[in-house]
């Protein structure tokens, strides 16, 4: 608590200084131009407060011997965090997971939101009461669709083990969530079957926003539906599939509760991925210095993502023609 109260102190008497030394230095045609910063100034702040704080917070207890179990023994000790991280059997499973994890989940994610999309953008017959029905996963949030996925692949009452049976596909009970890679597998379907209607809505409105007279003038110069594809919609659709894979993927990444809820990073920590796996230590193994270090290599990888991701997809050129 004191710590913040600095924090808020420090940031306070940062803002005011700057504002007293350059308030009555700045002429008219200046002011006008900082106007728009100072009306934003109050959301920045309050950004810094919510975001700033805890990164900074989680930051320095990453180079700390941060243990609940030993409170009394709180101290900096500078590396060993990292150390601890690098040298743990089960960093190098769970950084695959995590790429696995998010990788397949996001390909199917826009695979099949990319499908949807394109056939919500024609009319049929109860088209709005479909899109209202396919949209309806996003709605739910990460816990019910959990307990959802986790009674369904249950291994002695799961339904989908009973359809599996009827249809002669399976010859006994699998316990999905009990084999190492199935348990993994359940947490990728459920978030693909969570995240698909996002990638729908998302492209769905790109779509609705290139000119129909395009398409007419592709289909007199005798463009076909493969032709058009490719050179009309995918280019106009260009920057809001970059931007909405981008998103999608530092979510993914970032999720834990559905793991947490279906499969508890088990068996032995086989569907662990970073973010699941920081919340196990910190709040199985009380280790909150480990897992904060855990949460500065997710923030790097991610960091790194984005910025590579952007450069090698060309965002800033995406759309032109």
């Amino acid at each position: 608590m004191l710590n913040l109260v600095l924090y808020l102190a420090g940031l306070a008497v940062v803002v005011i200084a700057i504002i007293s030394f350059m308030g009555p230095r700045l002429n008219y045609r200046t002011k006008a131009v900082l106007e728009p910063y100072l009306f934003m100034l109050p959301v920045f702040l309050l950004l810094v407060l919510l975001f700033g704080y805890p990164l900074i917070s989680s930051s320095i207890m990453a180079f700390q011997n941060y243990n609940l179990g030993d409170p009394k023994n709180i101290k900096f000790n500078g590396l060993n965090n990292i150390k601890k991280l690098f040298a743990d059997k089960d960093m190098g499973l769970v950084i695959r997971n995590s790429f696995v994890y998010v990788i397949v989940a996001v390909l199917g994610q826009f695979l099949l939101g990319l499908t949807l999309a394109l056939a919500l953008r024609k009319n049929f017959p109860f088209r709005g009461f479909y899109q209202a029905v396919v949209f309806l996963p996003w709605a739910f949030s990460s816990f019910v669709i959990g307990i959802m996925f986790r009674w369904s692949f249950n291994g002695e009452y799961g339904v989908v083990n009973d359809i599996l049976y009827r249809l002669k596909i399976i010859g006994g009970s699998i316990a999905w969530l009990g084999t190492p890679g199935l348990s993994l597998l359940v947490v990728i379907f459920a978030m693909i079957w969570m995240g698909v209607p996002f990638f729908a809505i998302m492209i769905l409105a790109a779509l609705q926003s290139i000119p129909g007279n395009t398409f007419e003038a592709a289909e007199v110069d005798g463009c076909g539906p493969i032709r058009k594809f490719f050179c009309i919609t995918l280019p106009y659709i260009k920057p809001t599939i970059i931007v909405t894979i981008l998103l999608r993927t530092i979510w993914i990444f970032n999720s834990f509760d559905m793991i947490v809820v279906i499969t508890g990073g088990g068996p032995a920590s086989t569907s662990q991925t970073l973010p699941s796996y920081m919340y196990t230590r910190a709040f199985a193994g009380y280790d909150f210095g480990l897992a904060a270090a855990m949460g500065l290599l997710l923030m790097v990888i991610l960091a790194v993502y984005a910025v590579v991701f952007l450069k090698v997809t060309t965002y800033n050129k995406a759309g032109d023609f």
